[in-house]
């Protein structure tokens, strides 16, 4: 049986096959990856290593040559003053005059050699004569013969010796030499070298380093608290024999803080150190013997930071070949699938073609039927929808007619309430015979009848959406207007008002008369909400700008509640008993209408309508 070719399969296997190939060839390429850094890392430690390693023993060798060139000075003068006469004289004589000749003589040699102390002492071990004669720690009458380098050199004629300093308590090394012959000595001479400057001079390179002498024991290091530590643990008989000569005083001879050796070859290994700064880092450390010694020293290069750097290195540049060679695989699969899948798509979007065709046809010979039946049930209904709007335009009607009622009632009840008190008042005129304040109330009563029938005018003008158009108004007799409309309302109460007059040619666009109608609202809910306040106040000003002119009314009542400021322009929210809730909604209709606008801001302490009208232009 003929297998499919992989351009028939379904895209759905196809779909599979790439998941599990990228999958493949995520791992295949995670372990090229890993493999290289590891790699890259490993050959990047070794090569640092190396580099080192090289570095490092040039290093070595060097201070080796300056250890050397320190050492071969002061061991020529003991030799030099064994031959000497004065020496001779002084062993021999004992005389004042010649301990005091050598005496002056060693403390010249002292000051042009490098030599820490030159002393001289008889057969017995006690020193004769020294170079710090003058000095408090002057070594003279003090006994050295328990001291190796003074058996030494009786015996054997010449030896060399690392203490710690009896009577200086520092330590250094001590060269010395039998005056006289073995079968007739006379003394010895005594050369102490220290080595404060070596130890300076390297402690300057940073780089740890240090002399241990044949038992391990640090004798010159650069690192001060690692003096007379041990490059290993001591053994109980060499402990014992070097407590019993006082060779380190009371040192307490203790393992230096070199750890985790990793041996590279027969001198180099690296360790780990921890520095007097308390820090643990890898060092390469580095052993050589010191020539004309028993000595060796050891060199400690930083490895830590520069095999990181190294092996950072080597991985970076393997990821930078890696990257681009993976990069350019996962591309050529990508590409392969790609067309795979393409073909795949282009075959089954044909088929899929060819089957929707068929359920097409199908549909469209259901979808005529459904259609026809349809059109009928639409045509049912539009006769029904005709029905309901004609039903809704009623109830807008009648809902339209009610508020426009209750607006009529709400705006002529001010002009009404002052009608009856004008006739109350007339009325009280003439029956004291005083006719003319009678005729005067009389004819406020008439201005009053007219200006119901203009405010009747003006609604039925608001129900046909018509308005009336704007003019120049005179601001300060705007003012006027309401008050004196408020004035028998508001009997005994209008000083509450505190209105600083804006200047007669202050004019804004509008009506007279329906701007009046906003004022009147404003004035009457401010001394409305201040009834009963011994301390209320209502504060009208205006203030102009370029462009518009700004009427504050302020009182300093109870505030609007926030629930009611919320929707203090909709129709019909009131917090007052007896209130329509139509006053403000009218007023701001009747600013919007001339371009201006209200805002109100309110608290515990008052509220503050601000009517924004457009100012008139210069006629």
């Amino acid at each position: 049986m003929l297998q499919r070719p992989a351009a028939a399969l379904p895209p759905e296997l196809l779909a599979g096959r790439a998941r599990r190939a990228w999958l493949l060839f995520a791992a295949v390429a995670l372990l090229i990856v890993l493999a290289a850094l590891y790699g890259a890392g490993l050959y990047g430690r070794t090569t640092e290593i190396e580099a080192l390693t090289t570095q490092g023993r040039t290093d070595a060798n060097l201070k080796v040559a300056l250890l050397r060139a320190v050492l071969e000075n002061p061991r020529a003068l003991p030799l030099l003053l064994s031959e000497d006469q004065q020496v001779h004289d002084a062993l021999t004589v004992r005389s004042p005059a010649a301990i005091d000749v050598l005496n002056r003589k060693l403390e010249g040699l002292v000051s042009g050699t490098k030599a820490s102390v030159l002393y001289v002492t008889g057969t017995d071990g006690f020193a004769i004569a020294s170079s710090n004669w003058r000095e408090p720690v002057s070594f003279v009458g003090n006994d050295y013969g328990f001291r190796a380098y003074f058996s030494g050199a009786m015996q054997s004629g010449t030896a060399e010796y690392f203490a710690l300093g009896n009577t200086s308590k520092r330590p250094g090394l001590y060269i010395s030499r039998r005056v006289g012959t073995a079968a007739a000595p006379l003394g010895v001479v005594v050369v102490k070298m220290e080595f404060d400057q070596l130890e300076s001079d390297w402690h300057e390179a940073n780089r740890p380093a240090y002399v241990s002498d044949e038992h391990g024991v640090v004798l010159v290091t650069s690192v001060p608290s690692w003096r007379f530590m041990t490059t290993a643990p001591l053994g109980q008989p060499v402990l014992a024999g070097i407590r019993a000569s006082h060779q380190f005083g009371g040192a307490p001879l203790v393992p230096l803080p070199i750890t985790k050796p990793q041996t590279l070859s027969a001198d180099v290994a690296l360790v780990h150190a921890i520095t007097p700064g308390g820090s643990d880092a890898e060092y390469l450390r580095l052993s050589t013997a010191v020539p004309s010694t028993p000595w060796r020293l050891d060199y400690l290069v930083p490895a830590e930071a520069p095999i990181a750097s190294a092996q950072r290195e080597m991985r970076l540049l393997a990821l930078g070949v890696l990257v681009p060679l993976i990069a350019l695989a996962g591309f050529l699969l990508w590409r392969r699938q790609s067309a795979q899948m393409r073909i795949a798509a282009e075959q089954a979007a044909r088929a899929e073609l060819e089957r929707r065709v068929v359920e097409r046809t199908q549909d469209l010979s259901l979808a005529r039927d459904r259609l026809q039946a349809e059109i009928a049930d639409h045509r049912s209904t539009e006769a029904r929808l005709q029905v309901m709007q004609q039903e809704l335009v009623q109830a807008n009607r009648l809902a339209t007619l009610g508020q426009v009622a209750a607006g009529v009632a709400h705006e002529i009840n001010q002009p009404v309430a002052t009608i009856r008190a004008y006739a109350d008042n007339a009325r009280v005129f003439l029956e004291r015979k005083q006719s003319a304040p009678a005729e005067e109330n009389l004819g406020a009563i008439a201005a009053l009848t007219e200006r119901i029938g203009t405010i009747t005018e003006e609604l039925k003008a608001f129900a046909r959406k018509g308005r009336t158009a704007a003019e120049p108004v005179e601001l300060r007799g705007v003012i006027e207007g309401a008050v004196v409309l408020l004035r028998s309302r508001f009997a005994g109460r209008l000083d509450a008002l505190a209105i600083t007059l804006p200047p007669p040619t202050l004019k804004v666009m509008g009506n007279r008369l329906r701007l009046e109608q906003v004022l009147i609202n404003l004035f009457q809910n401010a001394l409305e909400a201040l009834e009963g306040r011994d301390d209320a106040r209502v504060e009208v000003s205006a203030s102009e700008t370029s462009g518009d002119v700004a009427l504050l009314v302020s009182d300093n009542g109870p505030g609007i509640p926030p629930a009611i400021l919320k929707s203090l322009f909709t129709p019909f929210n009131t917090s007052k008993d007896r209130g329509l809730g139509l006053g403000l909604v009218i007023s701001k209709d009747i600013v919007a209408d001339y371009g201006g606008r209200i805002d109100v801001a309110s608290s515990g302490n008052g509220t503050r309508f601000t009517i924004h009208l457009s100012k008139a232009g210069p006629t």
